[in-house]
């Protein structure tokens, strides 16, 4: 997936810097939802600190760039906004995560369901589906 992020800066109003970049790179290179701590580890020899990645992955979110991931972990993660949607499973043990899809139908007949039971609600905009358990490695 290559995507124009020096475009993507510039159109939600932000500086273009190698920092902000590299960040996004970092996104773009792996396809799991990643924290700040996992950034700090890839980009601490080119001098960016944790409270830099800290400002940018929330000045992210706040725009649009990025969307949390909730994976019940202590730390935040962020993926990039617009990749496919899809959900992750979780490993209770070593925190492995892992994507699938394969949701818009099930997703469709449940908000249907949902509406039909709670009438203080007429629009539902997003879902969130994560699954937890024990992958195949801890099991052992």
């Amino acid at each position: 997936m290559v995507k124009d992020f020096k475009s993507i800066l510039k159109e939600k109003g932000f500086k273009i810097t190698d920092t902000r970049l590299d960040i996004l790179s970092i996104f773009s290179n792996d396809c799991k939802p990643i924290n700040a701590e996992y950034i700090y580890k890839i980009l601490k020899n080119k001098g960016v600190n944790l409270v830099t990645i800290y400002r940018t992955l929330l000045s992210f979110e706040k725009t649009g760039i990025l969307k949390r991931a909730n994976l019940n972990q202590e730390s935040v993660f962020y993926e990039l906004v617009g990749d496919h949607h899809h959900h992750h499973i979780v490993c209770l043990k070593c925190k492995k995560v892992s994507n699938f899809d394969g949701c818009k139908e099930d997703a469709d007949l449940l908000i249907r369901k949902a509406l039909k039971q709670n009438k203080d609600f007429d629009f539902i905009s997003h879902h969130s589906f994560d699954l937890f358990g024990i992958c195949k490695k801890c099991k052992r």
